[in-house]
């Protein structure tokens, strides 16, 4: 009797273990595109609630739906406010009662719609055939700034409604251009510009506020808040760059103008990027960030503060060297809290108004946006790590006593094993620090021996961070049973700006080697990596060091270039942001071009024998998709082991469910064939 207790003890034990097993498992592609994707953390002016959107994937459908959500200040109420098969999205509070303006395209184009707590009714405001985006309350609550995107010479709405129908019915497609940029990321301008208009918030009667043959904001290099109200309602201030040629150009600058349209007054004469322009609560400062180095896009960020009545401008963060991310006075104007990307994280800082020392206030995981309660006792947060998507958190001001408010993706998460980010540091060739994170797979063994895949980041000028990347997941990539290791070479953003400044007119130099020292240091150093399992793979910048690398002698078993340069000199002629090849190879291909030439890994194609994975998409115009063209035939020239996988209706990002699951499972089926040969 007693033996037959313990076996029947054994085998519920067991099936107990078989269970759990079942339950908690790696990531999958289908468990990354349920998670409910949160963003645009916004507080009520009492401080009793918060609102945010959440876009959540339907892999069956291929198609994504965001509503607006609500948690009370204490997490102990959640509310999902809308609920239409349309988006919803960008939701902004009234300045001092409980209506919500949020955007929705329910009607067919994205208009802005009022709505409030108790009611929950839902009413449009705006009717304008170009659409309305990017909502902005005045502080008296009666008037709404948005973007939209209009045709500059033309004055009415109706006027823009009719020319957009002419072009829709025109048998002829052809366009005839004469300016850059004539396309830019994943779309063409089609001769329209972004401008600020204004509409009242009783009778959604709205007007440009921002005239001209400018993009208001800018088309590129702005921020997430490039215009605003100044504390009395009279005033707006916003961004655009007037100079002839936009493609050349990083100059940015501030402009105000009143609230009812007029005269436009420039603030800022810097002849590099100023934008993110914010009003202190008493009117006396308006606060933005600036760089020094024109035609530099991945210039430091500095802020600073412009008194409106003495004309005078002052750098509070001139000692601190990491860049200015997003902003915010407190409310009673006496410090500055801003994020800055500092060592693969992204924290939340304070400066006194007056100025004086910067204070770290939350170090931990990458946080996204953040809110500062009305009586300046919590700090409201979105912060995601490399193992747990974005929710809301909550903490004393002094960054203290952190608690989660929002849960959309526990249930999800409760059944998924994953690995926290741990930090690496190695000396690299000439002795300089570098930095980098391994995520260990699902089920670790210390005593076993694990293939590694070497993710390299984009920019070049950009970081790997502790955060949860939808696209380049590092969990995805550890599942099937990986060590991942990213590495933060000389280039990277959050090591102050001369480790930045390394990468420029040197991309395949001191990065290149910063990386390949730190592969034999992970591999002397980490006794369950595989040094004879190692493959890499990267993404825009990346992709162009997977190419860099095909041509060199590597460990690499398998390589896997994502929408990568394969030549530079093809590539200036096609791009549209034409500062950066400017900036970063010192001038333009046929004045300069020696550094053209020589960081075009196209000149070491003959040596291309590694089997490689080329991924590309028509719609990037970034890089624009021949350089995987010119990538993969090379390669299948040389008879090396190669796949093109093309998608005719992606852009620099792979982002609709379906190819995001074939983008997975290419990846995944091409570095396990390869990387134990």
């Amino acid at each position: 009797m007693k033996r037959q207790f313990f076996i029947s003890l054994l085998i519920f034990i067991l099936s107990i273990n078989f269970a759990f097993s079942q339950s908690i498992h790696p990531i999958t592609v289908e468990d990354l595109f349920s998670l409910g994707r949160l963003s645009d953390l916004q507080l009520s002016s009492d401080g009793k609630w918060i609102s945010y959107t959440v876009k959540f994937y339907d892999m069956e459908t291929n198609k994504n739906n965001s509503d607006i959500w609500l948690v009370s200040h204490d997490g102990e109420k959640i509310i999902q406010l809308t609920d239409n098969p349309a988006a919803d999205y960008g939701a902004k509070w009234h300045p001092f009662d409980q209506k919500i303006a949020f955007v929705s395209t329910r009607s067919g184009t994205p208009q802005i719609y009022l709505t409030s707590v108790a009611e929950n009714n839902p009413k449009q405001l705006t009717n304008i055939s170009t659409g309305a985006n990017g909502i902005v309350w005045s502080p008296d609550g009666k008037y709404i700034a948005f973007s939209s995107e209009v045709y500059p010479d033309l004055k009415t709405d109706k006027e823009n409604q009719l020319r957009n129908q002419k072009k829709e019915e025109a048998l002829v497609k052809g366009k005839i251009i004469d300016r850059l940029f004539y396309r830019h990321w994943n779309r063409w301008t089609d001769e329209k510009r972004s401008h600020v208009f204004v509409v009242r918030s009783d009778s959604g009667e709205a007007w440009d506020v921002t005239p001209g043959d400018f993009d208001s904001p800018p088309l590129d290099l702005g921020s997430g808040h490039d215009y605003c109200f100044s504390p009395d309602s009279r005033e707006i201030a916003f961004v655009r760059n007037e100079d002839p040629v936009v493609a050349i150009s990083t100059n940015n600058d501030i402009f105000v103008t009143p609230v009812h349209g007029g005269e436009i007054q420039k603030i800022t004469d810097n002849p590099a990027n100023d934008n993110q322009p914010v009003y202190s609560p008493d009117g006396k400062y308006l606060a933005y960030r600036a760089m020094k180095q024109a035609g530099f896009e991945a210039d430091q960020y500095n802020l600073i503060l412009y008194d409106r009545d003495l004309g005078t401008r002052k750098i509070l963060t001139e000692d601190f060297d990491r860049d200015v991310g997003s902003f915010q006075f407190s409310p009673d104007g006496k410090s500055i809290f801003f994020t800055s990307e500092d060592q693969a994280r992204n924290c939340i800082y304070r400066i006194p108004v007056k100025g004086g020392k910067v204070e770290k206030i939350i170090s931990d995981h990458y946080i996204r946006d953040f809110s500062i309660s009305p009586d300046q006792k919590f700090l409201y947060f979105s912060r995601e790590s490399i193992n747990a998507p974005t929710e809301i958190y909550r903490s004393r001001i002094n960054g203290t006593d952190v608690v989660q408010l929002s849960h959309i993706n526990e249930s999800i998460m409760d059944r998924l094993e994953m690995n926290p980010a741990e930090d690496f540091w190695f000396t690299s060739f000439d002795g300089q620090k570098i930095h980098g994170l391994l995520v260990k797979p699902p089920q670790f063994d210390k005593d076993k021996k694990y293939p590694m895949i070497y993710l390299i980041h984009g920019g070049p000028q950009g970081m790997w961070p502790d955060n949860f990347h939808y696209r380049w997941n590092a969990q995805m990539f550890a599942a099937p049973g990986y060590v991942v290791a990213m590495v933060n070479f000389r280039g990277s953003k959050g090591y102050g700006q001369e480790f930045c400044n390394a990468v420029s007119k040197n991309w395949g130099g001191g990065p290149y080697q910063d990386l390949m020292v730190g592969v034999d240091f992970l591999i002397a150093n980490y006794p369950y990596i595989d040094g004879e399992k190692l493959a890499a793979a990267g993404a825009s910048y990346g992709g162009f060091m997977i190419n860099w690398i095909c041509g060199r002698e590597h460990p690499f078993k398998a390589l896997v270039s994502h929408n990568g340069v394969y030549d530079q000199r093809s590539m200036y002629g096609a791009t549209e942001e034409l500062w950066f090849p400017e900036w970063e190879f010192g001038g333009t291909v046929y004045e300069k071009p020696e550094l053209y030439e020589k960081w075009s890994p196209s000149n070491y194609a003959k040596n291309f024998s590694t089997p490689t994975l080329v991924i590309h998409s028509e719609n990037d115009f970034r890089v624009p998709v021949t350089q995987g063209f010119q990538m993969f035939t090379a390669l299948q020239r040389n008879g090396a082991p190669s796949k093109l996988l093309y998608f005719p209706d992606e852009d620099h990002f792979v982002r609709k469910p379906q190819n995001a699951r074939l983008w997975w499972k290419t990846v995944h089926e091409w570095i396990a064939e390869w990387i134990a040969k």
